[in-house]
């Protein structure tokens, strides 16, 4: 916990929260992702690019990371975990089928960029970091960027986050090795579920999950590397 705060304090110290005062000096970095690795893969809706776009992806990374931020690939954020690359999130929000009247489950908020860039295309964002320091800086972070439809829970993202089922889409950017039934239950009729899935030390394969009625169907869409569904014992 004090590491934490010792953290986001040094953060906000060495300007870390600088396009809060309107200087946005990566603003050209983020169109060129949304360009040249987003929409040259064949990413054409509207509201995830509008986004991705908007979204300042070098606040959501360690201060030593910013100049990487829109690289085209994952990068550390602490704990073992990772920020995914830009193209998996545009291209696993685009496959949620959401929109402004939304609600939406994350599991594995990270730094929250992935819920970040959801809050600005639905309603509300629900998201649960099992990682306590994870979750705490990203709340933290989340509420200074003014991400105010996005709330955050600590616990085990497997099973979901009952209060507030059903979810119209549920996003999950850890590897599980089968698709929890915690969180086909949490979603809602002809709802879309998004989760890689397979062993966390080799190529996963990311799922797209539809359920109509009692019935679920899924389609393996495209190999992916992911970071483990991290466990608890208990609920």
């Amino acid at each position: 916990m004090k590491k934490t705060a010792i953290f986001i304090l040094i953060l906000v110290h060495v300007g870390f929260f600088s396009s809060l005062s309107g200087q946005d000096k990566f603003e050209k970095n983020r169109k060129e992702m949304i360009k040249k690795q987003i929409q040259a893969r064949g990413i054409t809706d509207k509201n995830t690019l509008k986004a991705m776009e908007a979204v300042p992806r070098h606040l959501f990374v360690p201060e030593e990371y910013q100049e990487r931020a829109y690289d085209d690939g994952p990068l550390p954020i602490g704990y073992g975990q990772t920020i995914s690359q830009p193209y998996i999130v545009a291209y696993m929000t685009e496959l949620l089928h959401v929109g402004p009247d939304d609600v939406v489950l994350e599991i594995g908020t990270g730094s929250g960029y992935q819920a970040a860039v959801l809050s600005r295309i639905v309603k509300k964002v629900y998201t649960v970091e099992i990682i306590e320091e994870l979750g705490l800086a990203a709340k933290e972070r989340l509420a200074a960027l003014n991400y105010d439809n996005v709330e955050v829970k600590i616990g085990d993202g497997y099973y979901g986050w009952e209060e507030h089922a059903p979810y119209d889409g549920i996003i999950v950017t850890a590897a599980s090795e089968y698709i929890p039934p915690p969180l086909t239950r949490q979603l809602k009729d002809k709802g879309r579920m998004i989760i890689p899935v397979g062993s966390p030390f080799s190529v996963q394969n990311l799922m797209l999950v539809e359920k109509t009625g009692d019935k679920i169907r899924t389609k393996s869409l495209i190999p992916v590397r992911f970071v483990p569904l991290t466990r608890n014992i208990k609920p």
